[in-house]
């Protein structure tokens, strides 16, 4: 886990504090994706727990998908960039995410939910980010947002540079459908060509990464390749360049919680006392 910053000090562009390629995993029915956050190597990024992305063809590594499964004390981001993923939930929810779309659910006290691909075959192609939540929203009331596409706002600056705003503002004051949160969260879907430039604010007060999707960038002089994750060190902004023809970037902050973290499973908790009741909470019927 990347130490948390400070607000006081932490000015200028931000470093690359660690870059990494993940770990080849298997979740829900037997679905393969790679694992980035959430691993040995990097087990947290506070307030992140887990980012997962999912990227095959081939309808044997996803089509079993994720049966019903529980959670509770933070939230799940599952955003689309190829496939369908239908989404079901205990509390009445259901929806499909599209491509370019995001589910943003609040597990909070406790939901029971489900995400199945909404195809037989073809290219499914997605993330999954799990953010915890303060001590004084989890045992909270359960809530979804989704939003396709045509909801989420396309910022075109100067040199080809284009941004998707799922989450938070640019310094424009361009801001995403994804409000409220606590955590004050970022999400930008970046693309730039080669030698498109970039530089946007970050608070101090947040931890931030960047995940390539597509082609190389430059950040403070350091490349990051298609397939990288990159924790960013302290600042207050974020300089990206593209490198190659095409280049497509995720780039996500959340505010530190600098809480105690106990998880189990789907149970993200702050305590081992805590964790115990939700699971009998979930054996006795109570989600």
């Amino acid at each position: 886990m990347v130490a948390s910053s400070h607000p006081d000090t932490a000015r200028g562009r931000r470093p690359i504090a660690q870059k990494m390629r993940g770990m080849h995993a298997s979740d829900g029915a037997g679905v393969r994706l790679t694992r980035m956050i959430g691993t040995p190597q990097l087990d947290q990024l506070d307030p992140f727990l887990l980012f997962d992305v999912f990227h095959s063809d081939d309808p044997n590594d996803y089509i079993a998908g994720f049966p019903d499964h529980p959670h509770r004390g933070f939230e799940t981001v599952t955003y689309m960039l190829a496939g369908n993923m239908r989404h079901r939930d205990s509390v009445g929810n259901e929806g499909v995410i599209r491509p370019g779309g995001v589910q943003w659910m609040t597990a909070a006290r406790g939901i029971v939910h489900s995400e199945m691909p909404e195809q037989q075959d073809g290219l499914l192609w997605g993330t999954q980010l799990w953010v915890n939540l303060p001590a004084s929203d989890k045992m909270g009331e359960p809530a979804y947002h989704e939003f396709d596409r045509q909801a989420i706002p396309v910022v075109e600056r100067d040199g080809g540079v284009r941004i998707a705003v799922v989450a938070g503002s640019t310094s424009d004051g361009t801001t995403g459908p994804v409000r409220g949160r606590p955590t004050e969260p970022l999400y930008f879907d970046i693309g730039l060509p080669a030698g498109g430039r970039l530089t946007e604010p970050v608070p101090p007060t947040h931890h931030a990464f960047l995940y390539v999707v597509e082609g190389e960038v430059d950040v403070g002089g350091e490349s990051v390749s298609v397939g990288y994750l990159a924790v960013l060190g302290e600042g207050d902004r974020v300089e990206i360049e593209g490198r190659a023809g095409s280049n497509r970037v995720l780039l996500i902050a959340g505010r530190a919680l600098d809480e105690p973290v106990a998880r189990s499973g789907p149970f993200v908790m702050n305590t081992r006392d805590e964790l115990l009741e939700a699971y009998r909470d979930f054996q006795s019927g109570r989600f």
